[in-house]
């Protein structure tokens, strides 16, 4: 039988704790271990009681969820998701930056707390939906232009940056391939490649013989997968993407788990600013 997920509750309000516990006490795969009302007191219940996983408030006195959270990370005692009542970019960023493998909004809905549980327990990065489009548009920024042409080589297993993706090899054009919901990225060469839009439309991709990172990457995919693809890039959830392409949801949860493998992406946030990069998706 595998262990339940052990979980720690780092919050300064008694309820919110309590709230927490309650919802994620009668899962049979997770197991609240401890509470903490401060970034301190969660660094010593850790060293008491090791955990999987701290659910962090951010604003807490004594020590904040922020620095607690950096201090978590580097001394890898456990992952840490932010549970915040503020829709704040500085908190958002500031906890990705410090190390968190996920975000979320307090007034998220209960199976959303526990999936995002499950989810980081298993490796994966979760975003509240509210802020993914915008970590999606300030890394395109910041990592590369989201025509599909990355403007710098984009870098290799940097938290939260795009991890590096095989190219084609070069001498050859790069095969047709029908891309949904791709859009003409126009470079220098003689290589092209046709792309299916919304709709129908053929577009041509006319760029160098080895197709860019994110467009080599892309291509490793199955059609089914793109479609997945391109839906994590606008936001949408596992649910959400199952009810749109009428799928189940651990149909959809396999091929989220099949893109991160074949994209070589750490989590779900590097595999959407790849699509993004590829052209899959209009910028956010």
């Amino acid at each position: 039988m595998t262990s339940p997920v052990r979980v720690l509750i780092a919050d300064d309000q008694a309820l919110v704790r309590s709230g927490f516990a309650m919802v994620l006490s009668v899962e049979d795969d997770i197991e609240v271990v401890g509470q903490a009302s401060d970034g301190a007191q969660a660094l010593d219940a850790l060293a008491a009681t090791p955990a999987d996983i701290v659910l962090m408030d951010v604003q807490m006195p004594l020590m904040d969820g922020i620095t607690a959270t950096k201090q978590v990370v580097d001394q890898d005692l456990a992952k840490v998701i932010i549970l915040t009542t503020f829709d704040r970019e500085d908190y958002l960023f500031d906890a990705l930056a410090a190390g968190a493998s996920g975000f979320l909004l307090k007034n998220a809905d209960p199976e959303d707390l526990v999936e995002a549980v499950r989810a980081v327990a298993d490796g994966h990065a979760l975003l509240a939906p509210e802020v993914t489009v915008r970590v999606i548009s300030r890394l395109v920024q910041q990592n590369g232009s989201a025509s599909g042409v990355p403007t710098a080589p984009p870098p290799v297993r940097e938290a939260p940056g795009p991890a590096a993706a095989p190219s084609t090899p070069a001498g050859t054009a790069p095969a047709a391939q029908a891309v949904p919901g791709a859009r003409t990225s126009p470079a220098a060469g003689t290589g092209s490649a046709e792309a299916t839009a919304p709709g129908g439309t053929e577009q041509t991709w006319t760029g160098s013989t080895a197709a860019p990172p994110a467009e080599a990457a892309v291509r490793a995919l199955t059609a089914r997968e793109r479609e997945v693809l391109a839906l994590m890039a606008e936001g949408l959830s596992n649910n959400e993407i199952a009810d749109t392409l009428f799928l189940g949801e651990s149909t959809v949860k396999t091929h989220v788990s099949h893109i991160l493998t074949k994209t070589d992406s750490r989590d779900r946030v590097q595999a959407v600013v790849l699509a993004h990069r590829a052209g899959l998706a209009a910028r956010a």
